[in-house]
């Protein structure tokens, strides 16, 4: 069954070409690390995923990934949306490249799956191939291998990453307890990318199965 893809924007871009030392003490920046990219992002996994996208292409490290509480819906403002991420490097062309990689993953290669018309219920089954430095920090992993990056709304995520560990050879190394800031849940599983791609298949159908029969059980 195919879903209607739901992407993300990205609503604001700033480059800080070289940083205050104040500053850059906040984000405990090494002595190299000169430069500054900042965006935020309507939706944040889709942001998290293009910032591990940013780190393959450029020599940038990811110092600042944070989720707004409540989501977008409850922004503080019209260009805040879901988070807020900040990369840095050595020079301005550098973080330039990184962005440019946010912004390409953001437009065409991560997107949430609408199950509903209104798009109000959605999921996230998105398998990263190669995972860049900043994700395979995050799930404990080597750089470079598979990663399945499922997310819900809480008992859907519950309910789906069963069926997803159950349904391949893969391996949960993250957790995302919900309620995360935004109200969802949902986790990092890692294994070969035929597992993680079974694994992401078998946490769609089992959402979709919610879906159609919420209370049947």
């Amino acid at each position: 069954m195919a879903l209607e893809r739901i992407y993300a924007d990205i609503l604001a871009v700033r480059v800080i070409p070289n940083v205050d030392p104040d500053l850059a003490e906040q984000f405990n920046l090494e002595p190299h690390q000169r430069s500054l990219a900042i965006f935020t992002s309507t939706v944040d996994d889709i942001g998290y995923t293009a910032l591990d996208e940013a780190t393959k292409r450029a020599d940038v490290e990811v110092v600042y990934a944070r989720s707004f509480y409540a989501g977008s819906g409850h922004a503080s403002g019209p260009l805040s949306g879901e988070m807020i991420g900040i990369i840095a490097g050595p020079s301005p062309d550098e973080v330039k490249s990184g962005m440019e990689a946010v912004l390409q993953t953001a437009k065409s290669d991560a997107f949430f799956e609408a199950i509903n018309h209104e798009k109000t219920h959605a999921l996230y089954a998105h398998v990263v191939s190669r995972t860049g430095f900043y994700l395979s920090k995050e799930a404990g992993i080597t750089p470079g291998e598979p990663l399945a990056y499922l997310i819900a709304p809480p008992l859907e995520a519950v309910y789906g990453l069963d069926a997803a560990l159950k349904a391949a050879d893969v391996k949960l190394v993250k957790f995302f307890g919900p309620p995360s800031e935004t109200n969802f849940g949902g986790g990092l599983l890692t294994g070969t990318q035929s597992a993680c791609q079974a694994a992401a298949d078998a946490f769609r159908d089992a959402i979709l199965d919610i879906a159609v029969n919420p209370i049947k059980y």
